[in-house]
């Protein structure tokens, strides 16, 4: 079958007063309609690898890649409008923190209808119809409601729910979620899984699951990718990362709070210079 999405050899690099900075340097993988995890510490180049596929990176960086491509169309090559129109359309990306994401003085309401409205032109009524129907979806009670808050009258699981639900209106192929859980308690995290799982599956969409919580990605992701300095060190399937082969997965793993195990203090990653190359 056909990936959705294909990335070979891609590199981002931003210019420093000491020469180029190579933020992700070499990355390769392909997508079908996966839930595919990407995992690592603090600036190991995840989230500079899914902007880099929205097209989301600042002007002053770099980006080559042997391929970018999704569903055919080449993404490096593509113009501005091309871009424009598939991002939010066809590809559509959940950040961190709705804090920073919605606008503040914008009405949920009005939010998504922007957001549906900028790839298809509905009426009024359909409009409000869709952006009932997706807060419904992502499980928020009393949506007519919803719709006439501000981001700031919502608590930070609704709020991320919010940001998915807008992201997921105009029904893209292609999600990319950076860290949608970080900000939130465990069992809202749960809540979220739950429904980014259940909505790829019906929509059989390709998913792209950022995030740094290893036992979160291998009990929801099929595929796990983990990077370090910009590099991808390894690639497995979620159910065998408990038998990760590379020392800096095993050294993540390993650092991880075991529940009835002596481990105080916790083990320290010992880093090596060759995991860089």
């Amino acid at each position: 079958m056909k990936p959705l999405l294909s990335v070979e050899n891609l590199k981002v690099t931003y210019p420093g007063r000491t020469g180029d900075i190579e933020a992700v340097r070499g990355v390769s993988f392909t997508l079908g309609r996966e839930r595919l995890g990407i995992v690592g510490e603090s600036g190991s180049g995840k989230s500079q690898t899914g902007r880099a596929i929205m097209g989301l990176t600042p002007h002053h960086a770099k980006i080559t890649a042997e391929k970018l491509q999704f569903d055919g169309i080449d993404l490096l090559q593509a113009s501005a409008k091309q871009r424009r129109d598939l991002r939010g359309g066809r590809i559509a990306m959940v950040l961190q923190d709705p804090k920073y994401s919605l606008n503040p003085v914008m009405t949920i309401g009005r939010q998504i209808a922007e957001t549906l409205n900028a790839h298809k032109r509905y009426s009024r009524e359909e409009t409000r119809k869709r952006s009932l129907d997706m807060l419904e979806a992502v499980q928020i009670r009393d949506p007519e409601r919803v719709l006439k808050l501000y981001p700031h009258e919502v608590s930070g699981g609704m709020g991320q729910r919010v940001m998915i639900a807008m992201m997921l209106v105009a029904e893209p192929e292609l999600l990319i979620a950076d860290e949608p859980t970080s900000a939130l308690d465990v069992t809202v995290q749960l809540e979220v899984l739950s429904i980014l799982d259940k909505l790829v599956s019906e929509r059989g969409m390709g998913l792209i699951f950022i995030s740094h919580d290893l036992r979160l990605v291998s009990s929801f992701c099929d595929r796990v990718i983990v990077m370090y300095a910009g590099r991808i060190v390894e690639e497995l399937a979620a159910s065998d990362l408990a038998n990760a082969k590379h020392p800096y997965t095993q050294g993540l793993l390993n650092c991880m709070p075991k529940i009835g195990a002596d481990r105080h203090p916790l083990p320290i990653l010992q880093r090596q210079e060759a995991w860089k190359q």
